[in-house]
């Protein structure tokens, strides 16, 4: 798995970085109050529903259904099948654009309760409708995207979703350049959302390749109707780490400024989640998919057990260090412009508490290609919906006492009732289990991410004070600096301990697969 893996990595650490570089603008443009909670409500109903299809959610009913029509009737079948899911999802999609449109004051209502009654109501209302049209070129970049991956086309799903990114940067830098009024701001940075989704749909469509799905039909027979029984619970499921902050932000709705503060803090703990959880369910759903079609229970064995061991060696000492550095990178990359102290104090506070939840998200990645390659999305669902009521139930009493501390803890609360679920599902289900040499590394995995934070801590606390008066650049150098050694540090542990073999590592890096853009 090392190479797609890397791959899909790769493309999603890109897409995150330049996020990053996004949302720095956003929060210098809109700062925190009411223009950007109304501006980021909107916008995180967008981005769940682009993550819920685009970032390997459609593989969960896709591409074991896509495999096992390719096998049994051959790849003219298999594409029209594709075409058939491809007009169908594009047109309910357009539909249910228009009638989320319709309907937007109530469902703004919805999910942000405390808007209600005040002016960031119309402006969350009016950001949102214009984000809409995305909605349409959503539909064919998801199955395209599903197809690609099905096909070990990895390369070309994985960086396409930059360009969503690239453009709302682009609108940002000239917005800086030419500043106008926040509210004005917010609509010509919502309106761009529809234009970014356009391009990536131009890509993908560009390179996609003769015949991946044609004829191009929409049809709502036994056979589609069947796939999107499977597919909407699999999407959901698969969407679990963004319908918690939904959840925390309804709960956070009706304080200013905290919908922001949770916002930002969820930036941070979704680059090591996209890194590995994205790219866990974009390559281990084909591949489980074809030893369970294969009946190969070694090499499901394996998968599963490499998944976890994966999952947490990367998830682990990225929660410790987003909890050990949580204020010098939280002021490094927003406390610029209208994002003053108090907001970084507050959104630093929030990271802490949230990377709490990043190694069961990254679980429930890493076990949920199991059910999906089973063709059993309906677990999943019911895991992430059990998670999500129990994050939603904690958020209020803590947030009423401990502030967006409270609401973050509320979530990552919600993340391990989540995992806990679906392990016991997996146990009950197929009999999930991780074979002895995994336990021993996942307890060497720990020992040595311990080690790392300790050491991190040390290095955070005598060197970044040298450049805390420092221009931006160096303080950045400064902060890289001692998350590089950090990196360095658990890498020349997991070595010592044995747990990574780096002449193993090059011989899979190096071993010829199907891997293409």
């Amino acid at each position: 798995m090392i190479r797609p893996l890397l791959t899909v990595s790769s493309g999603t650490l890109a897409s995150r970085l330049l996020g990053f570089v996004r949302d720095a603008l956003v929060a210098a443009l809109l700062g925190a109050g009411p223009v950007a909670d109304a501006f980021l409500v909107a916008f995180q109903l967008v981005n769940v529903i682009r993550r819920l299809l685009t970032e390997g959610a459609l593989n969960a009913a896709l591409v074991p259904a896509w495999l096992r029509l390719r096998e049994a009737e051959g790849q003219v079948a298999a594409a029209a099948f594709a075409g058939r899911v491809l007009g169908t999802v594009s047109t309910a999609l357009v539909v249910a654009a228009a009638l989320i449109g319709l309907a937007m004051p109530l469902l703004i209502a919805l999910l942000a309760p405390g808007f209600v009654g005040g002016p960031s109501l119309t402006l969350a209302v009016d950001d949102a409708r214009l984000m809409l049209p995305y909605l349409a070129f959503a539909g064919p970049v998801t199955v395209l995207m599903g197809i690609l991956n099905a096909q070990q086309r990895f390369a070309l799903t994985a960086f396409s979703p930059l360009l969503f990114n690239l453009a709302l940067i682009a609108v940002m830098v000239a917005l800086l350049l030419r500043p106008r009024d926040a509210a004005d701001a917010a609509l010509l940075m919502a309106a761009t959302i529809g234009i970014a989704g356009l391009l990536q749909l131009a890509m993908l469509a560009w390179r996609r390749g003769d015949a991946v799905a044609t004829p191009l039909r929409v049809s709502f027979d036994a056979e589609m109707r069947g796939f999107f029984a499977k597919a909407v619970p699999g999407m959901l499921a698969n969407s679990g780490p963004q319908l918690l902050i939904v959840g925390g932000a309804i709960v956070a709705s009706g304080s200013p400024a905290l919908v922001s503060w949770l916002y930002f803090a969820n930036r941070l703990i979704e680059l090591p989640l996209g890194i590995v959880g994205t790219a866990m369910g974009t390559v281990l759903v084909p591949q489980l998919s074809r030893a369970v079609q294969g009946d190969d229970t070694a090499a499901i064995a394996q998968a599963e057990s490499r998944a976890l061991e994966l999952a947490v060696g990367l998830a682990l000492p990225a929660m410790l260090g987003l909890i050990v550095l949580r204020e010098p990178i939280v002021r490094l990359l927003f406390e610029h412009g209208a994002f003053g102290a108090a907001d970084a104090a507050a959104t630093a506070q929030a990271l802490a508490f949230l990377a709490l939840g990043l190694p069961a998200h990254v679980a429930v990645k890493a076990i949920a290609p199991a059910f999906f390659a089973r063709d059993n999305t309906s677990a999943p669902l019911r895991a992430m919906l059990g998670g999500l009521g129990l994050a939603i139930v904690t958020a209020m009493p803590l947030g009423a006492l401990f502030g967006v501390g409270g609401i973050a803890a509320a979530v990552a609360l919600g993340a391990w009732g989540s995992a806990g679920l679906l392990i016991r599902q997996a146990a009950a289900s197929f009999g999930f289990a991780i074979d002895v040499s995994a336990r021993r590394r996942l307890l060497l995995i720990a020992a040595a991410a311990l080690a790392m934070a300790a050491l991190l801590a040390l290095k955070a606390r005598f060197a970044l004070p040298l450049v805390a008066g420092a221009p931006l650049a160096v303080q950045a150098l400064g902060l890289g600096l001692v998350i590089a050694g950090g990196v360095i540090i658990y890498g020349g542990l997991l070595m010592l301990a044995g747990v990574v073999n780096p002449s193993e590592l090059l011989r899979a890096l190096r071993r010829p697969d199907r891997l293409r853009d």
